[in-house]
């Protein structure tokens, strides 16, 4: 009986996080088909405005916000947390945005992950160690980018280069998260720097957008998803799970995300949601599999292949 209840808890936890990969995955779809309806400032705008909204109902519900708790926030540190992560987020939830409506969703799903390798590879600019396999990655995942973007006439796309500077942002967005984090409440600052976004993006559509009632509600359905789905529901699915799945296991799962959102953008294709061509063609595919092979290797203890240190006594 023990050992049962050992492995239900390990199973649920995890369940719990392939289902934010499988909605993040999913989301791509979303944000391709809003931009048949509105402005990408617009769409990030309102998604973001939806998901912090989300996020304090969830903070209110869980009684993180009482009067008690919310004397223990520091409250100057976390509001400025929120802001910086929300730059951060505004600017790269723009260009991947931008970068969607250029690109197909399977390709943008592979190389917004690629942030998992830029992550360590920034570390060295805080003066952080590279471990060996982490540059083994990188090469994977460049030779990943050349087979998945590069062109017969050696271009990049448009959407394809939006989405790689996307990444990078998301790594600096991912740094700054690791920096605040573990010095106040997570969650809040997630629902602060979302509202940031939100607020940014929505001034940006104001001016270059041009937004309309009957634009938001003709692409109602894509928001709440994105919204609701993907920043409120998705983020706390991460939130639970992680507290019972070893982060590597965890980061395993969640970085399913790309091939969630290769095969839905495929679906969605085929039947008829999607206008944009999603079909891979086999060099795509290769691409595609040396960069999610390069993002799995990066996740696994280095000590695994040798690259680690050995401990004092052991051969």
């Amino acid at each position: 009986m023990d050992k049962k209840m050992k492995k239900d808890t390990k199973a649920g936890p995890s369940l719990l996080l392939l289902l934010a990969a499988f909605i993040w995955g999913m989301a791509f779809v979303s944000q391709s088909k809003g931009m048949d309806y509105m402005h990408p400032l617009t769409f990030n705008g309102v998604r973001s405005l939806i998901g912090a909204f989300v996020l304090l109902i969830y903070l209110l519900v869980s009684r993180r916000l009482t009067v008690e708790k919310a004397k223990q926030i520091d409250w100057s540190l976390t509001l400025k947390a929120g802001i910086c992560c929300g730059l951060a987020l505004t600017i790269a939830s723009t260009l991947q945005q931008y970068g969607i409506k250029y690109t197909t969703v399977g390709k943008a799903g592979f190389i917004t992950t690629l942030y998992i390798i830029f992550v360590p590879i920034a570390g060295i600019f805080l003066k952080k160690k590279v471990e060996t396999v982490v540059w083994i990655g990188a090469v994977m995942a460049a030779t990943g980018m050349y087979l998945l973007c590069m062109t017969e006439s050696l271009t990049l796309g448009t959407g394809d280069i939006l989405v790689f500077l996307c990444a990078i942002v998301f790594s600096v967005h991912i740094l700054a998260v690791d920096y605040f984090a573990p010095k106040t409440d997570g969650v809040v600052i997630s629902c602060i720097q979302f509202a940031v976004c939100g607020i940014l993006c929505t001034t940006g559509a104001l001016i270059w957008g041009e937004p309309t009632l009957s634009q938001i509600w003709d692409g109602i359905g894509t928001l709440l998803y994105a919204g609701v789905l993907s920043c409120g529901v998705a983020y706390t699915l991460q939130i639970v799970g992680q507290k019972g799945v070893n982060p590597t296991v965890a980061a395993l799962l969640l970085s399913l995300e790309s091939v969630f959102a290769t095969i839905s953008g495929w679906v969605a294709y085929k039947i008829g949601f999607l206008k944009t061509d999603q079909t891979m063609t086999g060099r795509q595919i290769a691409g595609c599999a040396l960069v999610f092979a390069a993002v799995i290797l990066v996740q696994l203890p280095a000590k695994w292949f040798g690259f680690g240190k050995k401990e004092p006594g052991k051969g």
